[in-house]
């Protein structure tokens, strides 16, 4: 799968590979009995480690957790909390970027953070936390607000 991505904010076409195989992966284990929607997200940490993470609904909608906060969560809880690249997998075309809530999240660990939003058939795309969240609220705002 290599060969059909291409090199983005420092990562490199193998590695999207890796992590569009990982997020792939965890979006089969995806629990959505509701929305019939299933995401995959894998994370590459500052290590080089791949965390992955898929979408579990509730009927309640609102308990609803998605698959990137999912992975930052699985991230912490092994130690990780620096991120370098974000692979994003969800079945419209063109793929979905993440929620706000998640982008609002990501930004809480990553300055900077290339993102590839991938369809199961391979067709992407590639963005920046930057451009999908510009201006974003930050601890920064708290020190400055003092």
């Amino acid at each position: 799968m290599s060969d059909s991505f291409q090199d983005f904010g420092g990562i490199d076409a193998a590695r999207w590979s890796e992590l569009a195989e990982a997020a792939l992966d965890v979006r089969q284990r995806a629990y959505v009995p509701y929305s019939k929607f299933p995401v995959g997200a894998a994370l590459l940490t500052d290590s080089g480690d791949i965390v992955s993470g898929c979408n579990v609904e509730n009927a309640t909608i609102g308990a609803t957790v998605c698959a990137e906060r999912t992975a930052i969560g699985c991230a912490l809880s092994a130690g990780q909390n620096r991120f370098t690249a974000l692979c994003v997998v969800t079945d419209v075309d063109p793929p979905s970027a993440p929620c706000g809530i998640c982008r609002q999240v990501l930004a809480e660990f990553c300055e900077q953070l290339p993102i590839m939003m991938l369809h199961p058939d391979g067709h992407y795309r590639f963005a920046t936390l930057d451009q999908l969240l510009p201006m974003r609220f930050s601890g920064l705002d708290f020190s400055e607000s003092q």
